[in-house]
């Protein structure tokens, strides 16, 4: 059994995994909104992993003989900016989320449990590919600056995103 100031870490966890999905369901419904129908499958795709990082915490949290405690998601923003600035605010999202992360292994090691601390590896990983992703977005979509035709060429790459 799991000390109670990590089960409850680990629930707090849960609820942020969960926010993050509901933010990439906003901004995926504000780029569709855009008519950016390929950025908006990507911010769904992205939706949908971090579902699966929150259950993820979910499943070893009762793994553990944990209880799960469900907390309200905080609503997010309903507009977001460009698409620019939607990926910007998405990668300083994934940085804060990274942060949480690295601020629940420390406290994982501090209390001796390694199983935790192991588990959330596999985060710790995710979540380098999760910043580079939007990173990499970030980028693409400075050099594409006011062009249209470029912004629409990534809409159509972000489309392929399958998830």
């Amino acid at each position: 059994m799991m000390k109670k100031n990590l089960q409850d870490a680990v629930n707090e966890q849960i609820n942020k995994e969960m926010y993050s999905g509901y933010l990439y369901l906003g901004m995926s419904a504000h780029l569709a909104r855009a008519n950016l129908p390929g950025f908006a499958n990507w911010m769904r795709v992205q939706f949908k992993e971090e579902q699966a990082h929150a259950m993820k915490l979910f499943e070893y949290l009762l793994d553990r003989g944990g209880r799960v405690t469900l907390k309200a998601i905080d609503s997010p923003p309903a507009t977001f900016g460009s698409p620019l600035a939607v990926f910007q605010q998405a990668l300083e999202h994934e940085k804060k989320v990274t942060g949480l992360i690295h601020k629940l292994y420390e406290l994982a090691e501090k209390e001796k449990d390694h199983a935790l601390a192991g588990e959330l590896q596999w985060f710790i990983k995710e979540q380098v590919e999760e910043e580079k992703n939007a990173t990499d977005i970030v980028e693409n979509l400075k050099r594409a600056g006011a062009q249209v035709s470029a912004l629409m060429f990534l809409d159509g790459r972000l489309g392929q995103r399958q998830g």
